[in-house]
């Protein structure tokens, strides 16, 4: 049995936590610097920073941990699995080099334009004067990206000019997401449904997962800002098993046989961002980890043992993962009043009772942007997007009808969350 260190604090390494813990070959997770509503899942949370890698790897030393799970952007990006691999401790996740496919959304174009990879043409500006000229040049709709990490934010599917050159003056002249705007790229706008699809990479080797779809805007019915993701749900039935068949064999396989080639090999959770289009699906972007909450709605779909598969990953043998194919798994999140823009964080957060529906379809609450209440007796919201609700239903309205009982039943006070996740599979 093995003793695993995740490293991150929301959402998704709750969820990755809480996977790893269902199976037989992990028997204790800690996780630096997790969050206090983990701990009610046998996880434990570690008071370290992420910044601080030689703390993370003393600490792996003296609780002597097996192997290590990188689960956030900014981590990878920064070396962390390079800093563990050279400490002796296998870490699971992409080199520096190898997690640059989302460090810099012009090296993953790049990357794309060399190997054939279906995307939206695009062009990259550290100019603000030139970014304007070729906005009004192409025209709207059209798409703007701040090159760097922007947690998600920094996308603007701009449909009038006025609109592109105010994201451009954001990203430009005010600075909104610093160094990670110094360049910006712009793209055609490309029709279609989104949908997320995550595999497991060992070099020129992946597994997939079953698919997802995210819900970036704030508010129903896709409304108000882009956000870090308000819901999400799998399978996605309108998505044709053949568009995923596709995508594998002109987006998946390519990308990562050529970053073998370039020997910059890729290990770890590549997630592809894709839109169903007329010709076929194309590549939004690329993460270098999990997504967030699609990892809440996928990993509960996992029949194996999540720890033996990352564990055959990790030492060359062939892993091996199962999914339920059947049901969808729906997760809901509740966020702090007025996030993303001005976040009100503080509210109380009271307990979801998920009783009636744990047993037989799963439900969850992955706790993501929590503190400890002052008296140290309750959570209180600490951040953004502070939970998510999950649960496993035959269909999207079954799943759909047993989280909103929870929630509509749950005192949410100060905080909010969307009322049709899983929307364009029923409409």
């Amino acid at each position: 049995m093995s003793r695993v260190l995740v490293i991150g604090s929301g959402g998704r390494e709750h969820a990755i936590a809480h996977t790893l813990l269902r199976g037989e070959r992990v028997s204790e997770v800690f996780c630096a610097p997790g969050n206090p509503g983990m701990k009610a899942d046998g996880i434990v949370p570690v008071n370290l920073s992420l910044s601080n890698h030689s703390a993370l790897i003393d600490f792996a030393r003296d609780k002597q941990i097996d192997w290590v799970f990188v689960g956030p952007e900014n981590p990878l990006i920064e070396g962390m699995v390079d800093d563990f691999q050279a400490a002796g401790f296998p870490a699971f996740g992409p080199t520096r080099k190898a997690a640059q496919i989302e460090g810099s959304k012009t090296f993953a174009k790049e990357l794309m334009q060399r190997y054939n990879v279906p995307t939206a043409a695009y062009a990259t500006f550290d100019n603000f004067d030139a970014s304007i000229t070729y906005v009004q040049e192409q025209g709207a709709p059209i798409v703007i990206k701040a090159d760097g990490l922007a947690a998600g934010k920094g996308v603007t599917v701009a449909m009038d000019e006025d609109s592109a050159i105010a994201a451009l003056k954001d990203i430009f002249l005010d600075h909104r997401f610093g160094a990670a705007g110094s360049r910006v790229v712009i793209e055609e706008f490309l029709e279609g449904q989104e949908f997320s699809l995550m595999c497991f990479v060992r070099g020129d080797e992946f597994w997939s997962m079953p698919i997802s779809q995210d819900h970036k805007r704030a508010y129903d019915g896709d409304e108000g800002p882009n956000t870090g993701g308000m819901g999400a749900y799998s399978p996605v039935p309108q998505i044709p098993s053949s568009a995923v068949a596709q995508a594998e064999e002109t987006i998946i396989k390519p990308v990562i046989a050529g970053m073998v080639a370039e020997d910059n090999p890729f290990t770890g959770i590549l997630y592809a961002g894709l839109i169903a289009t007329a010709d076929g699906p194309k590549v939004i972007e690329f993460n270098a980890r999990f997504g967030d909450p699609e990892t809440e709605v996928v990993l509960p779909k996992l029949t194996s043992d999540l720890g033996a598969g990352i564990e055959a990953l990790l030492h060359g043998e062939e892993p091996v993962f199962s999914w339920d194919e059947e049901r969808t798994t729906l997760a809901v999140v509740v966020a702090s009043e007025g996030y993303p823009d001005k976040t009100v964080t503080g509210a109380a957060i009271h307990e979801f009772d998920c009783s009636a529906t744990q047993a037989e379809h799963g439900t969850h609450v992955y706790y993501a942007g929590v503190a400890d209440s002052e008296d140290g007796d309750d959570l209180v919201a600490s951040s953004g997007r502070v939970l998510l609700v999950q649960t496993t239903a035959d269909t999207v309205q079954d799943a759909q009808n047993i989280i909103y009982d929870i929630l509509d039943h749950t005192d949410t006070t100060g905080m909010f969350y969307r009322h049709d996740i899983g929307f364009k599979a029923i409409q």
